[in-house]
């Protein structure tokens, strides 16, 4: 069994003396995981980087077993963010959510895309990455949501029918309440940033802290949850470099 394909990075373990165990996200294969010979050192760690794009090859005898890989670099998206700390810290949020997340060999074409894109958007100027990429870590999180079967609801107000001035969304449902639907239930809702509802807005940091606590919601609740798995560490130490940023604002 072999297949060759372009795959993002999520993650490199050390395994042995000099071998790794990989995890790749691909489009036609979804997440993968295989050995990597030598991918503990030197050159190795280079190429499996999370966030690099890679040109990878998987060899096995049985599709069920862990396989070998072997790949090239096509682009580099860690090293240009290394000197970065915040779009560093977006980039291993995102490595973290999908490793941790998604089910093992099976296809997710839009999460593969959308997170392609994220990647060559924040590499491009790693200083302005908060203001360039969070509102499309946001989408993309609602997005792994949507595809997981976890999808908010974010088409009409849960308790008037109303499509316009959705503000909030309830924890319960993942369904959007307009300001005036929300009553007396508005401390208990979650805050729905207008960034969600328009892909032109890059937001403000204000937005993308109620942005992560409103995902976040719903990615420990539910694709996490359901595994008895904690939100990975990356995207903790992301929302906190958020709450600084938003403090200050």
């Amino acid at each position: 069994m072999e297949w060759e394909a372009p795959a993002l990075v999520l993650s490199a373990a050390p395994y042995g003396e000099s071998s790794a165990i990989v995890h790749l996200l691909t489009e036609e294969h979804g997440l993968f995981h295989g050995l990597s010979r030598g991918g503990a050192a030197r050159t190795g760690r280079a190429l499996w980087q999370p966030g690099n794009l890679v040109r990878a090859v998987w060899r096995g005898r049985l599709p069920e077993q862990l396989g070998n890989l072997s790949g090239e670099l096509v682009h580099g998206s860690a090293a240009r963010v290394m000197s970065a700390p915040l779009a560093l810290a977006m980039l291993a949020s995102v490595c973290a959510v999908a490793d941790g997340s998604l089910p093992e060999r099976e296809p997710h074409p839009r999460i593969f895309h959308l997170l392609t894109r994220f990647f060559a958007l924040i590499s491009l100027d790693p200083d302005m990455a908060a203001w360039n990429g969070m509102a499309a870590l946001l989408r993309w999180e609602a997005c792994l949501l949507s595809d997981l079967g976890y999808g908010l609801d974010l088409s009409a107000c849960a308790v008037t029918g109303a499509t316009e001035g959705l503000a909030w969304v309830s924890p319960r449902t993942g369904r959007a309440v307009s300001d005036a639907g929300a009553g007396a239930w508005r401390p208990r809702l979650l805050r729905l940033p207008p960034l969600f509802m328009d892909e032109t807005d890059p937001g403000t940091s204000i937005d993308w802290q109620d942005g992560l606590r409103l995902t976040g919601y719903f990615l420990a609740r539910d694709a996490f949850g359901q595994h008895h798995r904690p939100l990975p560490a990356a995207r903790l130490r992301l929302v906190d470099m958020i709450g600084a940023l938003a403090a200050t604002a």
